[in-house]
């Protein structure tokens, strides 16, 4: 009788796993063919004429993250580890990604924590939606969420990570900018109606030091979705085929008052689409 009951149970067990992996591997196949879309070429090179009517304290930010002659890249390809933390009081996890990132959208694919707490997943925002999806061992659903407030938010998260997508914020794509002082930028545009506006704090060569914006969140203190001030520092920078980005990363909430921060990564690579190694 115990026999048939364990193998009755151990039946179930496998046809759970089965059916668990099957929806895995159909939500990576969904994202695969996503983060294809997202692959595009670069059709023009940078020149110093593109940018010629902005502001001074702009051009040197550009001329900086962008070589001139270099193919102006679509898309690029991250490769990046570190650590993040879901609050305050929360350990910090360590942290594996690569990302796309597309003026078309992006996808985050990360490894977070290890042994049995290890999580599997994705952000992304493609065709207008905004997504999450994280399982626990890449099987086991923890969350799986898709409506108006998180594409609000991965709007935010898209342009804010145009930072290692330069070519992206040139003002051919519809980007405004404007100078505050010499050493303070801003950067606004619209992706499906969402405005985001980004401050980008830069030294006298046009190095980016400190990113601020303000994105769409439900993490405000006694309020429901809010815009919340979000920003980081950029310790380091790396040059890859023509282009110099940030290359470790410091990201928080509320950062203009009680800097929260969640987020510390170091890009180990970055492949601008198109561009010969």
């Amino acid at each position: 009788m115990l026999t048939t009951v364990f193998l009755s149970i151990g039946a179930l067990v496998a046809i759970a796993f089965i059916v668990l992996a099957s929806l895995q591997q159909r939500r990576q196949q969904q994202l695969n063919y996503a983060w294809r879309q997202l692959e595009t070429q670069p059709e023009s090179e940078f020149t110093q004429d593109a940018i010629a009517t902005l502001p001074a304290p702009v051009q040197r930010y550009f001329l900086h993250a962008i070589t001139p002659g270099t193919a102006l890249a679509t898309a690029v390809r991250l490769e990046m580890s570190g650590s993040l933390r879901m609050g305050q009081d929360r350990p910090w996890l360590p942290m594996r990604a690569r990302e796309i990132i597309s003026v078309k959208g992006f996808i985050w694919q990360a490894k977070i924590g290890r042994g049995l707490m290890q999580f599997q997943g994705a952000d992304s925002c493609v065709d207008g939606t905004g997504k999450v999806q994280f399982s626990l061992w890449g099987l086991l659903p923890i969350v799986d969420a898709s409506n108006a407030n998180i594409t609000r938010s991965s709007i935010g998260r898209l342009v804010a990570e145009y930072i290692w997508l330069p070519s992206a914020l040139l003002p051919q794509n519809g980007v405004n900018w404007q100078a505050l002082d010499e050493n303070t930028i801003q950067a606004s545009l619209k992706v499906d109606g969402e405005p985001v506006t980004l401050t980008l704090t830069i030294n006298a060569d046009g190095k980016l030091i400190k990113l601020s914006f303000p994105r769409w969140s439900d993490l405000a203190k006694e309020k429901d979705w809010t815009y919340i001030p979000m920003g980081g520092e950029f310790l380091a920078e790396r040059t890859f085929n023509g282009y110099t980005i940030p290359s470790q990363v410091i990201l928080g909430y509320d950062f203009s008052t009680q800097y929260s921060e969640f987020f510390q990564a170091t890009l180990e690579q970055a492949e601008f689409l198109g561009i010969s190694k």
